[in-house]
């Protein structure tokens, strides 16, 4: 229970009044500290009077007091500042490198903490700190909700960087392969961003003019143009398909003019998913898209607006993909444009997230601060952790809150890490609403 002690003494949730050293100095807390999560004491610069005596340097916490001697903090040299050792069992002297005894305090873990922690870590009902929620402060809530909005886009920022990275520092590239992953919606992701990695974006632009040439450029990297990714039961149309081999001509010769080598057609799923889900019919969207140049990062960073977001990203299938969702298997006729909900996601997943982390780059809080204007103006996501919380009477009105509600059970929730999150706070702090 290290772990909580920190928490208690960070948060200065123990009784201020009647501290004591081992040796019977009184202590009073006037600053815990800054929290240390590297190599080194727990908290640096605190300011605690002993026995009248201001002290201002470092704090080191163990759940038993020969946790000293176990970490080895008695041969290392950073230890040798430490003003005050506390733990929650002083079973041992402690000594520093330089020969020094620093003064030790024993601090309990007041009971009504100890057990709203075990309520958070041990409860059936999910999300465990269910009972506070109707009884939070609004002011906390918006605070916590927008530090949580952030924090997502700052976690996506990573993500895009690295792909830039991969990318060999084009933010073009990079642009491309994360509004691809997100054609995958979830189930295709890794597979979209794997065939992404494969369009060289320089190559194809010499076929820009063609809507055959890319079409054949992008389903053939996919490996969709080879007969064994077809199913049997229609390989034999297939193979009279006029459009398939036109399709399989063009790439034949595009392989071999860029020296092009296609992924494995196997990395795509398609059990459990609907036909305008198919890999074939995300990929001609995205044909479409790019022979009309609306795939751009520089067209992106023109549109000030969702509205205008949505009229360049807006875009439907080919022709030949009207009538059809797999090669040899004709189907009724359907323009299958990317629907408004799908046009939402790919606003939230893409494009917020390249604009904040392009702004990020570029030191320009133009792009920053349209990314969050973008996340207020629209609605929020209608999917399962966005049901929960409303379920437990959290307000969810703009896609800002649902994706500050998405990182909070992430990054918060589902690893059970209540003592960093703020309305596990409230819950151990020792809210009525808590109380059992």
């Amino acid at each position: 229970m290290e772990q909580l002690i920190h928490y208690v003494w960070k948060h200065k949730l123990f009784p201020l009044t009647g501290l004591k050293t081992t040796d019977g100095q009184e202590v009073e807390v006037i600053d815990p500290g800054l929290h240390n999560h590297n190599a080194g004491p727990d908290f640096f610069n605190a300011k605690v009077k002993i026995g009248g005596t201001m002290w201002v340097g470092n704090v080191e916490i163990h759940d038993r007091a020969s946790d000293w001697f176990l970490h080895r903090h008695d041969r290392d040299p950073n230890y040798n500042n430490v003003i005050l050792h506390v733990a929650e069992s002083i079973d041992v002297d402690v000594k520093t490198r330089q020969g020094n005894y620093p003064p030790q305090m024993r601090l309990q873990v007041p009971a009504a903490i100890r057990e709203h922690y075990e309520e958070l870590l041990t409860t059936d009902e999910y999300p465990a700190c269910y009972r506070i929620i109707p009884d939070l402060s609004r002011l906390m809530v918006h605070s916590w909700m927008s530090a949580l909005q952030t924090e997502r886009l700052e976690h996506k920022t990573e993500a895009i960087t690295q792909r830039v990275k991969d990318c060999g520092g084009s933010w073009e590239a990079a642009y491309f392969v994360t509004l691809a992953r997100n054609y995958g919606f979830g189930i295709n992701g890794d597979a979209f961003e794997t065939w992404a990695k494969l369009i060289p974006l320089q190559d194809i632009a010499h076929h820009r003019d063609n809507l055959l040439q890319i079409e054949a450029f992008f389903l053939g990297q996919a490996g969709l143009l080879e007969t064994a990714s077809i199913p049997e039961r229609y390989q034999q149309k297939a193979q009279k398909d006029s459009y398939f081999t036109q399709l399989e001509s063009e790439y034949k010769y595009l392989a071999h003019k860029f020296g092009l080598q296609h992924m494995d057609a196997s990395q795509w799923r398609f059990l459990r998913l609907r036909p305008q889900n198919f890999p074939h019919i995300r990929i001609a969207q995205l044909a479409r898209l790019y022979y009309e140049q609306r795939a751009g990062l520089s067209q992106l960073l023109d549109c000030g607006t969702v509205k205008q977001v949505r009229e360049l990203l807006k875009t439907q299938v080919t022709t030949y993909w009207e009538t059809h969702y797999v090669f040899g298997e004709e189907s009724a006729k359907s323009e299958k444009r990317l629907s408004s909900s799908s046009l939402n996601l790919q606003i939230i997943n893409t494009v917020i997230p390249i604009l904040f982390a392009y702004g990020k780059h570029k030191n320009s809080e133009k792009y920053c601060d349209r990314a969050f204007s973008f996340l207020e103006a629209l609605k929020a996501e209608d999917n399962h952790i966005v049901r929960m919380w409303k379920e437990v009477g959290l307000q969810v009105g703009t896609a800002g809150d649902s994706q500050a509600l998405i990182q909070l059970k992430k990054a918060y929730c589902d690893r059970k890490d209540c003592l960093r999150c703020r309305i596990g706070y409230e819950y151990l702090k020792g809210n009525p609403s808590a109380q059992l």
